[in-house]
């Protein structure tokens, strides 16, 4: 996937690319993800698997899966992953910088999952939220989201998360 360069009222510019295959900023990226999810804390349980995330095991998870970064002036403001499953992609660790949050970052990284699982040929992107974050669930059903399932993390009798699907086809 191409560079896109956008506005969307964020000074400089934004651009969205895939993560570069020569790219060597993994305490940058880890310390982008643990501090858009540090809000969990105290909320979600259990706690986010990011909190478990180190430079190397982000690395290796990055090996398997299509990430895109968005960059606001070089500066790394936004992560997505995206893990090919057989008939979809998972979506997850979508993370946003919580000084660019409200700014449409989010919405451009999950395009770019879109066009990518589109040209891959898997017609609908999965992903999911926990229980308690009611606001990430609208969030996610403005953007064409919609509530498949609930699940328990193991030793949970009671469901901790949701699984939302998009379907690309539409």
């Amino acid at each position: 996937m191409a560079e896109t360069r956008i506005q969307d009222g964020i000074a400089g510019g934004l651009s969205v690319m895939p993560l570069p295959q020569d790219f060597d900023r993994w305490e940058e990226l880890l310390d982008l993800i643990l501090s858009s999810f540090r809000y969990m804390i105290g909320v979600i349980d259990p706690p986010s698997s990011a909190f478990r995330l180190t430079p190397g095991s982000l690395r290796d998870k990055a090996a398997g899966e299509a990430v895109f970064l968005a960059l606001l002036d070089g500066r790394m403001a936004g992560c997505v992953f995206l893990a090919e499953k057989k008939d979809h992609f998972y979506l997850g660790k979508l993370a946003i910088d919580p000084t660019c949050q409200g700014q449409g970052i989010g919405r451009r990284l999950i395009e770019a999952a879109e066009s990518h699982a589109r040209a891959a040929g898997k017609p609908v992107i999965e992903l999911q939220v926990r229980v308690e974050l009611t606001g990430n669930q609208a969030t996610f059903r403005r953007l064409g989201f919609r509530e498949t399932d609930r699940t328990a993390h193991a030793g949970f009798d009671r469901a901790t998360s949701i699984t939302m699907r998009k379907d690309l086809r539409s």
